[in-house]
């Protein structure tokens, strides 16, 4: 079984990660379009058909950006499927048998991996009028050797990087990797950041959650109403350059791995 951690960026908030030798994809989004509107500008960094043999699914929320029906039903349906209770019980509901409740605090351990779940601070309700459907999920796994904090969507609170300081930092342990969201807000829109974060905030959460590295994601395959594909991405590269911890800072582009011995 392998020691090594990888983690390879697909887009948006699907990134395939493997920590000793267990394989989890996160948010599985690999459609053409968002919604009818909105097409994807880049296409995934593996295609659907050429991933390896998959152990999890994790998926944080509800949005159609995160949890892509057309996804699940090309993946296998024989692997546990992690999500916030009610949308569990949702999936359920549709047909997806092997979709498992795993609510804050809660943790499940996986073949040596252990996947803990921690509230965010994001509305996914996947419609309007469903706010049964709002929680949304982070989740920290974690193994004897790595660990990953991999965030979905969420606003920056004061308990935003608290699982990373309980299960980690108290037991001495560094977080390897903070996957961390990055979104732009338009003057427009001055309640963008009560659940995401600009690329500002994502440095301010690395820099709280003492992270050897950070790895954007949430860029670079869907435009937006209120933002184009590449404005977040493009603003935290500008400030990069005079960032005290810029080495520590990895922008994967689609199909682009990251490995750690």
């Amino acid at each position: 079984m392998s020691s090594q951690l990888r983690i390879t960026y697909i887009g948006h908030a699907t990134l395939l990660l493997e920590l000793a030798g267990v394989r989890v994809l996160t948010d599985p989004h690999f459609g053409t379009r968002l919604g009818r509107f909105l097409p994807r500008v880049s296409a995934p960094g593996i295609a659907i058909g050429d991933l390896p043999a998959i152990d999890a699914l994790l998926l944080t929320h509800a949005h159609a950006d995160h949890l892509s029906f057309a996804c699940l039903d090309a993946l296998p349906n024989d692997i546990p499927l992690f999500s916030p209770p009610a949308v569990a019980r949702w999936l359920n509901r549709r047909g997806y048998a092997h979709a498992q409740p795993l609510a804050p605090d809660e943790s499940v351990d996986l073949h040596g991996l252990t996947i803990r779940a921690a509230a965010a601070k994001h509305y996914g309700s996947r419609y309007a009028i469903d706010r049964w459907r709002s929680a949304a999920n982070m989740y920290l796994l974690l193994t004897q050797q790595h660990s990953i904090f991999f965030t979905g969507d969420t606003g920056l609170t004061d308990e935003t990087d608290r699982v990373v300081h309980d299960y980690l930092t108290g037991e001495r342990r560094q977080l390897d990797v903070a996957l961390l969201p990055i979104g732009h807000a338009p003057w427009w829109k001055p309640g963008f950041r009560r659940g995401h974060l600009t690329s500002a905030d994502a440095l301010d959460l690395f820099e709280r959650t003492q992270a050897r590295y950070f790895i954007p994601f949430h860029w670079g395959t869907f435009h937006h109403v209120s933002a184009g594909a590449f404005d977040a991405v493009d603003r935290l590269r500008a400030r990069l350059p005079s960032y005290e911890h810029r080495e520590r800072v990895r922008i994967l582009e689609p199909g682009e791995t990251l490995a750690l011995p």
